[in-house]
């Protein structure tokens, strides 16, 4: 079998594409180790949920965070993923010079059913890499939240997974605890 290569791109290049208009600022896509993927379409579900950890979220952080939901983050010079959810460090500008970087999140959140396989493959192991803190992982095919923590290599070294009769304690930027039959279904 025929194998071609592959283009990979850096960031730089990625938004020249973009601004040229090849690709469009609206196409579902991101930018994961130098290789642009197309994201899923999103459904009900995926929609609903985003909808209630975003409220969950400015009900009990407010001013405290800047929530971005499904915008671009910048991992590295060939990495810039659109997570679901991003807890990030309040800015004045809002971020309007730059997408934040790993230093700006306090938790970064993807919501999954068709794209389950894709976030564990490509988007976990990007997140270690680039020493993301924590990163959930709401599964909506299990009705489970994967929570990962300590960012190794490619990896997490602590990995749990919770159903809708727990809750979870986030420390940053402040102290919570959140029930997760508000996020689960």
């Amino acid at each position: 079998m025929l194998t071609l290569p592959r283009k990979k791109f850096a960031l730089e290049e990625y938004h020249q594409i973009i601004a040229s208009g090849v690709l469009k600022e609206d196409y579902l896509i991101e930018l994961i180790n130098g290789e642009i993927f197309e994201m899923s379409p999103v459904g009900f579900r995926h929609a609903s949920c985003v909808k209630k950890i975003n409220y969950l979220f400015a009900e009990k952080l407010g001013s405290k965070v800047i929530i971005g939901v499904q915008d671009p983050i910048k991992l590295n010079d060939n990495s810039e993923p659109q997570p679901d959810i991003v807890l990030l460090k309040p800015r004045h500008d809002f971020y309007a010079n730059q997408h934040p970087t790993v230093e700006d999140i306090f938790l970064l959140i993807e919501v999954a059913d068709s794209s389950i396989e894709y976030d564990r493959t490509f988007k976990i192991p990007i997140y270690a890499e680039n020493k993301v803190q924590e990163v959930w992982l709401v599964d909506l095919n299990q009705n489970l939240l994967e929570v990962y923590q300590n960012p190794q290599t490619n990896y997490y070294q602590n990995i749990k997974k919770l159903s809708s009769q727990d809750s979870i304690t986030l420390t940053q930027p402040e102290t919570i605890t959140v029930k997760l039959d508000r996020i689960l279904f």
